[in-house]
């Protein structure tokens, strides 16, 4: 049975929804096409006549979660700049977001990854942090523009890497303690 293009949109939309987050929580390596199919209602058999492979899927799904990202970091941007880069920095650096890999940033999530895939998705990627980073650039306090973006940069590093710290380790209350370490250096706001 042959789908309407509309309903074959809404499908290929779903699918790379679905494998955003599921790369995010497992990992590229950590779920197949099958299985991505299977989590997002739809035959595998399917897949490819939505993408060519899974490394295409993949430059899709890391465009699809850097957008998310960026409009989510937008949002907060519309603020005024002191209001935003607090606001942003309270809700990057949450045990939320710490806790829920899936639905949070794809850059601690998966940037190890992304570095060992081919030029698509690292191109995707990378576009997507110059779109976060332009969006951090314009909040974050500084005087020159050149300052403002080194300081965006270093700031950016340093809350992916506070994250996947927090995640990669064992212990609980060392997770919480190097979140809370983090949120001091950037300026959490309370």
């Amino acid at each position: 049975m042959r789908v309407s293009k509309e309903q074959a949109a809404k499908n290929r939309d779903r699918i790379i929804e679905v494998a955003s987050r599921e790369f995010r929580d497992k990992g590229f390596d950590g779920i197949g096409v099958a299985d991505l199919m299977k989590s997002a209602g739809l035959t595998h058999g399917g897949f490819y006549g939505h993408f060519a492979s899974k490394d295409d899927l993949i430059a899709e799904a890391c465009a699809a979660s850097m957008d998310q990202s960026a409009e989510k970091w937008g949002k907060l941007a519309d603020r005024s700049p002191e209001e935003a880069f607090a606001a942003l920095i309270n809700a990057y650096l949450l045990k939320e977001h710490r806790d829920h890999r899936a639905t949070g940033c794809i850059m601690a999530a998966l940037a190890p990854d992304i570095a060992r895939q081919s030029g698509r998705v690292r191109e995707r990627f990378t576009h997507g942090t110059r779109a976060l980073l332009d969006i951090l650039a314009k909040i974050i306090p500084g005087v020159s523009a050149e300052a403002k973006r080194e300081k965006a940069l270093a700031t950016m590093a340093g809350l992916v890497g506070t994250l996947v710290l927090s995640r990669a380790v064992d212990d609980p209350a060392f997770a919480d303690e190097i979140l809370a370490a983090g949120q001091a250096a950037f300026g959490k706001q309370n």
